[in-house]
């Protein structure tokens, strides 16, 4: 009887899939489903904002110099200079926060932290306009000095939500994974990470918003983009091309928050949402 109960034994044991810490703590569930709202809404007011904004600049009067500042599809090259400055700054901002975060989580550089921490606040304390000019007279006019400008003022919500999430992992977890023989890159990538991931795409989607509203700055070093048309409205006067900058620059901002909320609700581990409703 005891060495049929063993059998068995061994052989549900054998059924059993391996299970790591992070398995444990966050169970497989129902992942939260895209609604029609989640999907619609803000496209959807986005491009109902912008129809009304054609259907407005199609009756308004535009004279000479209002003109000029459209010419040759000013309007679109101006809005993809915008998308591109935004897209590679977020992407240095991903390749120096993500990995620099991580690295001041680990023993031997923790002391370092603080220091880290306080450079990437300066970032944000000195006025972008201001660092935007600094980088003009140290680089020269155009859209590198633009971008290094917005890495640095973008670099600090995804650097400490790393940190933030890696710091607030239960320590038993990764003691069991170390327990189970897992390799110290294992436990990284397969426990730490994945219970990190929420609060890292949430200091990326910050970023992102971020950096759309300070690639506005870029037209006073001369790094074109939306800026631009908003400088050329405010300049000459020209109500419509002021509109129609600062319009172009929200929409955009919106839709790159939205795109980023689907992101955080697709790339969130499974288990993560039911932990923390329960919580």
């Amino acid at each position: 009887m005891g060495a049929e109960t063993e059998q068995g034994a061994a052989k549900n044991g054998a059924a059993q899939p391996e299970r790591t810490p992070g398995d444990l703590v966050a169970p497989e569930s129902v992942r939260a489903r895209l609604t029609w709202p989640r999907l619609l809404v803000i496209p959807g007011l986005v491009a109902i904002a912008l129809l009304l904004l054609w259907l407005w600049f199609r009756g308004a009067q535009l004279d000479d110099v209002a003109r000029n500042s459209l010419a040759d599809g000013n309007v679109w090259v101006r809005t993809r200079q915008h998308i591109e400055m935004t897209a590679i700054s977020t992407f240095f901002v991903l390749i120096i926060a993500i990995p620099l975060g991580i690295a001041l989580t680990r023993r031997r550089l923790r002391p370092a932290t603080p220091v880290v921490v306080a450079v990437a606040n300066l970032g944000q304390a000195i006025p972008a306009l201001g660092l935007l000019m600094l980088l003009v007279i140290w680089l020269g006019i155009g859209q590198r000095s633009a971008i290094i400008g917005m890495v640095i003022y973008a670099v600090l919500p995804v650097l400490a939500n790393t940190i933030a999430g890696l710091r607030g992992i239960d320590p038993q977890l990764t003691e069991a994974a170390r327990g189970m023989g897992m390799s110290p890159i294992a436990v990284l990538t397969r426990v730490e990470l994945p219970l990190a991931v929420p609060l890292i795409l949430a200091g990326v989607r910050n970023a992102l918003v971020l950096n759309v509203g300070t690639a506005t700055l870029a037209t006073f070093g001369g790094g074109g983009g939306l800026g631009d048309l908003i400088a050329d409205g405010i300049t000459n006067q020209r109500m419509p091309i002021l509109v129609l900058g600062s319009m172009l620059t929200v929409a955009l901002a919106l839709l790159i928050d939205w795109l980023g909320s689907l992101a955080e609700l697709l790339l969130r581990p499974r288990g993560l949402e039911t932990v923390e409703g329960k919580s």
